[in-house]
């Protein structure tokens, strides 16, 4: 009869998980860096009480602001 532990079983599964890990990502497409123009040109959106629009570009030619981009997958 065979004892198997925790420790044994968490290190398979971390091993599976790593395995299965590695081959997902050579199916994904590598990430472009974003293009100033398009940054310039992204319409914001306010998340406050009042629903405003900008454009990226106006924000940081009037106030010096950093805006940082995230793209949701999907």
């Amino acid at each position: 009869m065979v004892i198997v532990t925790t420790a044994a079983l968490k290190a398979v599964g971390l091993f599976l998980a790593g395995l299965l890990s590695s081959l997902t990502d050579r199916f994904l497409a590598k990430p472009a860096w974003a293009q100033l123009e398009v940054l310039e040109s992204t319409q914001l959106k306010t998340t406050g009480g009042i629903h405003e629009k900008h454009k990226a570009k106006s924000l940081w030619e009037r106030s010096g602001a950093v805006v940082m981009v995230v793209r949701r997958p999907g």
